[in-house]
């Protein structure tokens, strides 16, 4: 019987419930949320589905050891007594990631991963008289250093290069969405493939392929080339492609539209490059439209969700551009749930409309609003309008 493990799987700021959601329906056990973070325990081959599956995940880690420490040389201390042949050999090659939120440690993470890196040369040079390289761009190895006020985590990375790089994205515009975070919007917003989706502002197209996965139930990362546990020395490639198979057996079809607009015609073609790299083009319409010259042409429920342009992004009249999303929205868009990302929340008072949740999110550096409009058919005015629901994560730090 395969033996069961805790594991780490690391996320964004807000999507620390929508991950746990995940994982409990993926089939994880002892699932609990912490700080950009959730922890649970799966054997070899849930990893392997995490990996491949989960949307709003950045990197699952296994820890291989948890202990308390006070300074640096309690670091390396820690580090020499882990058996790490089990994991690298002298030929081998790895690379350290450390993250540290702790008074102990007046250094930086930096010094922090270098120590570590030490640690584990003298290990190999002092035991075997040779020592592994470090190579960070395709490491045997990939190593991560978690240091929370006394207490030190080490683990092994399984995926690698962050999740949110799934292998479909070549061509971008100028601030493209990470793929986790739209994702994780998308799951937030309910939608599930069975109504209508449109992106009005599409640039890549990162949203609407993340939205046709989910309405298909695609696994997030099929077109990923490579994750890191395929380097370790105890890789199941029999038991892997028997995971990934299972995954695709569950690939459904919505019969729904997903459709983009943009008024760029550059970013229209990037989208559709995106899309097609994705194998994805038979579910997503993508047109060169100006959302605010547009009104709604498909018949039922529709998700409206898109990431509109910041101050930060574009050198616009903000407050005249966000008003003319509300008006666009209420004149042209009934019958829809609309729900958009911004970090001018000071804009979002010219939308003109009322606001039935606001979930706090970060886009990068950035604290945004995450909010919901809805956009009912014909006259609410014998309704009593739905309380504002606030929805703010914990606490804000590192992964």
């Amino acid at each position: 019987m395969a033996r069961d493990f805790k594991m780490t799987a690391t996320t964004l700021f807000g999507l620390e419930s929508v991950l746990s959601n995940e994982l409990i329906k993926l089939g994880a056990q002892d699932v609990k949320e912490g700080v950009r973070s959730v922890s649970f325990r799966g054997d070899k081959g849930f990893m392997y589905k995490a990996n491949i599956a989960l949307r709003t995940a950045v990197r699952i880690l296994k820890p291989i050891k948890i202990c308390k420490i006070y300074d640096e040389e309690d670091l390396y201390e820690a580090i020499q007594k882990i058996k790490w042949e089990t994991y690298l050999d002298s030929e081998g090659t790895f690379a350290i990631a450390a993250v540290v939120n702790s008074k102990n440690f007046t250094t930086n993470s930096h010094y922090i991963a270098l120590k570590s890196k030490d640690s584990i040369a003298d290990y190999f040079r002092h035991k075997y008289s040779k020592r592994p390289n470090v190579d960070l761009d395709y490491p045997d190895l990939k190593i991560h250093i978690h240091i929370q006020k006394d207490w030190l985590t080490i683990s092994l990375d399984s995926s690698g290069d962050s999740l949110h790089k799934r292998g479909y994205r070549t061509a971008t515009n100028i601030a493209p969405i990470n793929e986790v975070l739209a994702a994780g919007m998308i799951l937030l917003s309910g939608y599930t493939g069975d109504e209508n989706f449109i992106d009005p502002m599409c640039g890549s197209g990162t949203i609407l392929i993340e939205a046709a996965m989910i309405a298909n139930n695609i696994p997030a990362n099929i077109n990923r080339k490579l994750f890191a546990f395929e380097n370790w020395k105890d890789y199941d490639e029999d038991l892997y492609f028997t995971i990934q198979d299972a995954l695709l057996k569950k690939i459904r079809s919505s019969h729904f539209k997903i459709m983009g607009f943009d008024k760029a015609p550059s970013a229209v073609k990037k989208a559709q490059a995106n899309i097609e790299n994705a194998n994805l083009d038979e579910f997503i319409g993508v047109h060169h439209v100006n959302f605010f010259n547009s009104k709604k042409e498909v018949f039922g429920n529709t998700t409206i969700l898109f990431n509109p342009p910041y101050g930060e992004r574009l050198n616009i009249d903000i407050e005249e551009f966000y008003k003319k999303i509300g008006d666009t929205l209420k004149h042209n868009y009934p019958g829809s749930m609309a729900w958009l990302i911004t970090s001018d929340t000071d804009a979002l008072k010219s939308v003109g409309l009322r606001t039935s949740k606001r979930i706090a999110l970060k886009n990068g550096d950035l604290n945004c609003k995450f909010v919901k409009y809805e956009l009912y058919e014909g006259t609410r005015k014998f309704k009593k309008p739905r309380q504002e629901t606030e929805i703010e994560s914990n606490t804000n730090s590192e992964d």
